[in-house]
Protein backbone atom coordinates (compact mmCIF):
# COMPACT_ATOMS: atom_id res chain seq x y z
CA UNK A 1 0.00 0.00 0.00
CA UNK A 2 2.87 2.38 1.07
CA UNK A 3 4.25 1.80 -2.85
CA UNK A 4 0.87 2.70 -4.28
CA UNK A 5 0.42 6.06 -2.62
CA UNK A 6 4.29 7.26 -2.85
CA UNK A 7 3.50 6.66 -6.85
CA UNK A 8 0.35 7.85 -6.95
CA UNK A 9 2.32 11.76 -5.18
CA UNK A 10 5.06 11.35 -8.05
CA UNK A 11 2.33 11.31 -10.39
CA UNK A 12 0.55 14.61 -9.17
CA UNK A 13 4.08 15.73 -8.85
CA UNK A 14 4.64 15.76 -12.10
CA UNK A 15 1.74 16.51 -13.40
CA UNK A 16 1.86 19.88 -11.34
CA UNK A 17 5.20 20.86 -13.05
CA UNK A 18 3.63 20.24 -16.32
CA UNK A 19 0.87 22.51 -15.69
CA UNK A 20 3.22 25.19 -14.84
CA UNK A 21 5.24 25.12 -17.60
CA UNK A 22 4.92 28.39 -19.95
CA UNK A 23 7.21 28.48 -22.88
CA UNK A 24 6.81 28.83 -26.33
CA UNK A 25 7.51 30.54 -30.05
CA UNK A 26 5.32 32.20 -32.23
CA UNK A 27 6.15 33.96 -35.88
CA UNK A 28 4.32 37.15 -36.51
CA UNK A 29 3.88 38.58 -39.73
CA UNK A 30 4.03 42.47 -39.47
CA UNK A 31 2.20 44.91 -42.17
CA UNK A 32 2.94 48.59 -42.50
CA UNK A 33 1.63 51.10 -44.48
CA UNK A 34 3.13 53.69 -44.83
CA UNK A 35 2.97 57.41 -47.28
CA UNK A 36 6.01 59.49 -48.20
CA UNK A 37 5.43 63.12 -48.99
CA UNK A 38 7.87 65.47 -50.51
CA UNK A 39 7.67 68.10 -53.15
CA UNK A 40 9.95 68.33 -55.84
CA UNK A 41 10.39 71.50 -57.62
CA UNK A 42 7.21 72.67 -56.60
CA UNK A 43 5.48 70.01 -57.01
CA UNK A 44 3.56 67.95 -54.50
CA UNK A 45 4.06 63.89 -54.65
CA UNK A 46 2.80 61.11 -52.59
CA UNK A 47 4.14 57.38 -52.84
CA UNK A 48 1.96 54.84 -50.71
CA UNK A 49 4.41 51.66 -49.51
CA UNK A 50 3.18 48.84 -47.97
CA UNK A 51 6.18 46.58 -46.59
CA UNK A 52 5.67 43.15 -45.21
CA UNK A 53 8.29 41.55 -42.15
CA UNK A 54 8.52 38.29 -40.46
CA UNK A 55 9.56 38.14 -36.93
CA UNK A 56 9.54 35.54 -33.94
CA UNK A 57 9.13 35.62 -30.38
CA UNK A 58 10.35 33.42 -27.81
CA UNK A 59 9.00 33.23 -24.44
CA UNK A 60 9.65 31.76 -21.03
CA UNK A 61 7.69 32.29 -18.05
CA UNK A 62 9.92 35.19 -16.95
CA UNK A 63 11.51 36.54 -19.79
CA UNK A 64 10.69 37.47 -23.66
CA UNK A 65 12.76 37.84 -26.77
CA UNK A 66 11.66 39.45 -29.91
CA UNK A 67 13.40 39.10 -33.33
CA UNK A 68 13.40 39.07 -36.69
CA UNK A 69 13.75 36.09 -38.64
CA UNK A 70 13.92 37.46 -42.12
CA UNK A 71 14.72 40.25 -43.81
CA UNK A 72 12.78 42.07 -46.83
CA UNK A 73 15.27 44.10 -49.28
CA UNK A 74 14.20 47.69 -49.21
CA UNK A 75 12.67 48.29 -52.24
CA UNK A 76 13.77 52.15 -53.62
CA UNK A 77 10.64 53.88 -55.47
CA UNK A 78 11.39 56.48 -58.11
CA UNK A 79 9.78 59.73 -57.20
CA UNK A 80 10.43 61.06 -60.10
CA UNK A 81 13.36 63.93 -61.59
CA UNK A 82 16.02 61.78 -60.02
CA UNK A 83 14.53 61.41 -56.32
CA UNK A 84 14.52 57.54 -54.78
CA UNK A 85 13.19 57.11 -51.46
CA UNK A 86 13.98 54.18 -49.48
CA UNK A 87 11.50 52.66 -46.81
CA UNK A 88 12.75 51.67 -43.96
CA UNK A 89 10.53 50.63 -40.99
CA UNK A 90 12.23 50.98 -37.66
CA UNK A 91 12.46 47.92 -35.32
CA UNK A 92 13.17 45.93 -38.94
CA UNK A 93 16.40 44.67 -37.22
CA UNK A 94 15.94 45.79 -33.47
CA UNK A 95 16.25 42.70 -30.90
CA UNK A 96 14.50 43.67 -27.43
CA UNK A 97 14.97 41.19 -24.44
CA UNK A 98 12.06 41.62 -21.87
CA UNK A 99 12.32 40.50 -18.11
CA UNK A 100 8.79 40.44 -16.76
CA UNK A 101 9.71 39.82 -13.13
CA UNK A 102 12.04 43.24 -13.01
CA UNK A 103 10.42 45.01 -16.07
CA UNK A 104 13.22 45.38 -17.43
CA UNK A 105 14.18 46.12 -21.13
CA UNK A 106 17.44 45.81 -23.26
CA UNK A 107 16.94 46.46 -26.60
CA UNK A 108 19.84 45.87 -29.48
CA UNK A 109 19.07 48.84 -31.92
CA UNK A 110 20.08 49.14 -35.60
CA UNK A 111 20.66 52.89 -36.63
CA UNK A 112 22.28 53.93 -40.49
CA UNK A 113 24.31 50.37 -39.85
CA UNK A 114 25.61 50.89 -35.82
CA UNK A 115 24.07 49.23 -33.24
CA UNK A 116 23.51 50.06 -30.02
CA UNK A 117 22.30 48.93 -26.72
CA UNK A 118 19.45 50.89 -25.21
CA UNK A 119 18.61 50.09 -21.54
CA UNK A 120 14.80 51.09 -20.52
CA UNK A 121 11.82 49.86 -18.75
CA UNK A 122 8.26 47.76 -19.30
CA UNK A 123 6.13 50.92 -20.01
CA UNK A 124 2.58 49.65 -18.94
CA UNK A 125 -0.68 50.80 -21.06
CA UNK A 126 -4.11 51.33 -19.25
CA UNK A 127 -6.15 48.32 -21.66
CA UNK A 128 -9.71 47.82 -21.29
CA UNK A 129 -10.40 43.92 -21.49
CA UNK A 130 -13.68 43.80 -24.11
CA UNK A 131 -15.71 40.42 -23.58
CA UNK A 132 -14.99 39.85 -27.33
CA UNK A 133 -13.73 36.43 -27.99
CA UNK A 134 -12.32 34.31 -31.28
CA UNK A 135 -10.07 31.66 -31.94
CA UNK A 136 -6.47 32.16 -33.03
CA UNK A 137 -4.55 29.50 -33.92
CA UNK A 138 -6.44 27.09 -32.22
CA UNK A 139 -6.25 29.83 -28.92
CA UNK A 140 -8.85 31.03 -27.83
CA UNK A 141 -8.68 35.01 -27.32
CA UNK A 142 -9.94 37.95 -26.36
CA UNK A 143 -9.96 41.82 -27.34
CA UNK A 144 -8.07 44.33 -25.34
CA UNK A 145 -8.28 48.00 -26.79
CA UNK A 146 -5.86 50.75 -25.57
CA UNK A 147 -4.82 54.37 -26.62
CA UNK A 148 -0.46 55.44 -26.49
CA UNK A 149 1.24 58.57 -27.72
CA UNK A 150 3.49 57.64 -30.35
CA UNK A 151 5.63 59.90 -32.02
CA UNK A 152 6.89 59.91 -35.15
CA UNK A 153 9.20 61.36 -37.60
CA UNK A 154 8.25 63.56 -40.63
CA UNK A 155 10.68 64.01 -43.04
CA UNK A 156 10.63 66.64 -46.36
CA UNK A 157 12.94 66.78 -49.27
CA UNK A 158 13.10 70.45 -50.78
CA UNK A 159 15.84 70.73 -53.36
CA UNK A 160 17.94 68.40 -52.03
CA UNK A 161 17.66 69.81 -48.25
CA UNK A 162 16.39 67.15 -45.69
CA UNK A 163 13.55 68.86 -43.35
CA UNK A 164 12.49 66.39 -40.27
CA UNK A 165 10.33 66.98 -37.16
CA UNK A 166 8.72 64.72 -34.72
CA UNK A 167 5.38 64.30 -34.76
CA UNK A 168 2.89 63.07 -31.54
CA UNK A 169 0.10 61.32 -32.62
CA UNK A 170 -2.56 59.33 -30.53
CA UNK A 171 -2.99 56.11 -31.65
CA UNK A 172 -5.62 53.04 -30.66
CA UNK A 173 -4.40 49.62 -30.22
CA UNK A 174 -6.20 46.91 -30.29
CA UNK A 175 -4.64 43.69 -29.08
CA UNK A 176 -6.37 39.63 -29.15
CA UNK A 177 -4.41 37.94 -26.33
CA UNK A 178 -4.52 34.05 -25.49
CA UNK A 179 -6.56 33.45 -21.98
CA UNK A 180 -4.60 29.80 -21.79
CA UNK A 181 -1.07 30.67 -22.04
CA UNK A 182 -0.91 33.38 -18.90
CA UNK A 183 2.30 34.75 -20.23
CA UNK A 184 2.52 38.34 -20.98
CA UNK A 185 4.03 38.48 -24.07
CA UNK A 186 3.51 39.70 -27.36
CA UNK A 187 4.99 41.88 -30.41
CA UNK A 188 7.55 44.12 -30.41
CA UNK A 189 7.61 46.56 -27.73
CA UNK A 190 4.39 45.21 -26.42
CA UNK A 191 5.75 43.29 -23.84
CA UNK A 192 4.41 42.84 -20.28
CA UNK A 193 1.33 44.23 -20.98
CA UNK A 194 -1.70 41.80 -20.62
CA UNK A 195 -2.40 38.28 -18.44
CA UNK A 196 -2.05 36.21 -21.89
CA UNK A 197 -0.09 36.15 -25.22
CA UNK A 198 -0.42 38.42 -27.48
CA UNK A 199 -1.47 37.04 -30.96
CA UNK A 200 -2.87 39.19 -33.11
CA UNK A 201 -2.38 43.32 -33.00
CA UNK A 202 -3.88 46.42 -34.66
CA UNK A 203 -1.95 49.88 -34.67
CA UNK A 204 -3.68 53.20 -35.52
CA UNK A 205 -6.33 51.07 -37.61
CA UNK A 206 -4.47 48.73 -40.12
CA UNK A 207 -1.27 51.22 -40.56
CA UNK A 208 0.44 48.53 -38.45
CA UNK A 209 -0.66 45.20 -37.64
CA UNK A 210 1.08 42.09 -36.27
CA UNK A 211 -0.67 38.62 -36.93
CA UNK A 212 0.69 35.35 -35.56
CA UNK A 213 1.30 32.80 -38.27
CA UNK A 214 2.71 29.68 -36.20
CA UNK A 215 2.84 28.77 -32.47
CA UNK A 216 5.20 26.14 -31.33
CA UNK A 217 4.75 24.79 -27.52
CA UNK A 218 8.56 24.80 -27.31
CA UNK A 219 11.27 27.04 -27.10
CA UNK A 220 15.30 27.40 -26.69
CA UNK A 221 15.15 29.03 -23.03
CA UNK A 222 19.07 29.07 -23.48
CA UNK A 223 18.27 31.73 -26.57
CA UNK A 224 16.55 34.50 -24.33
CA UNK A 225 18.89 36.24 -22.85
CA UNK A 226 20.12 40.44 -23.13
CA UNK A 227 21.95 41.77 -26.07
CA UNK A 228 25.41 42.76 -25.62
CA UNK A 229 27.38 45.53 -26.41
CA UNK A 230 30.53 47.42 -25.46
CA UNK A 231 28.60 51.19 -24.20
CA UNK A 232 24.79 50.71 -23.29
CA UNK A 233 22.75 54.05 -23.56
CA UNK A 234 19.39 55.33 -22.17
CA UNK A 235 16.79 56.28 -24.43
CA UNK A 236 17.82 60.08 -24.14
CA UNK A 237 21.15 59.03 -24.85
CA UNK A 238 20.27 57.29 -27.76
CA UNK A 239 17.93 59.79 -29.62
CA UNK A 240 20.76 62.10 -29.20
CA UNK A 241 23.25 59.92 -31.50
CA UNK A 242 20.09 59.45 -33.70
CA UNK A 243 20.11 63.12 -34.24
CA UNK A 244 23.65 63.25 -34.72
CA UNK A 245 23.74 60.59 -37.77
CA UNK A 246 20.64 62.12 -39.03
CA UNK A 247 22.66 65.41 -39.21
CA UNK A 248 25.60 63.58 -40.77
CA UNK A 249 23.44 61.92 -43.67
CA UNK A 250 21.69 65.55 -44.24
CA UNK A 251 25.08 66.90 -44.79
CA UNK A 252 26.30 64.17 -47.11
CA UNK A 253 23.46 64.16 -49.08
CA UNK A 254 23.06 67.96 -49.56
CA UNK A 255 22.20 68.23 -53.13
CA UNK A 256 21.55 65.06 -53.91
CA UNK A 257 18.22 63.24 -54.91
CA UNK A 258 18.40 59.80 -52.72
CA UNK A 259 17.14 59.89 -49.18
CA UNK A 260 15.93 57.82 -46.57
CA UNK A 261 12.47 57.82 -44.80
CA UNK A 262 11.46 55.84 -41.98
CA UNK A 263 8.23 55.67 -40.02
Amino acid sequence: MKKVIIAGCLLITAGMAQAQQKEGKVVYERVSQMVARFNINGVDQEMPQTRKDNFELLFGSTKSLWRAVEKEDDNDVSGGDGVQVRMIIAGSNDVLYTNFETGKRIEKREFMDKNFIVDDSVSKFKWKITGETKMILNHNCTKAVTERITTQMRMNVNNGVVERKEIQDTAVVIAWFATDIPVPAGPAEYQGQLPGLILEMDINNGKQKFTATSFSEKADIAEIKEPTGKRHYTPAEFKTEREKLMDEMQKNNQGGHSIQIRN
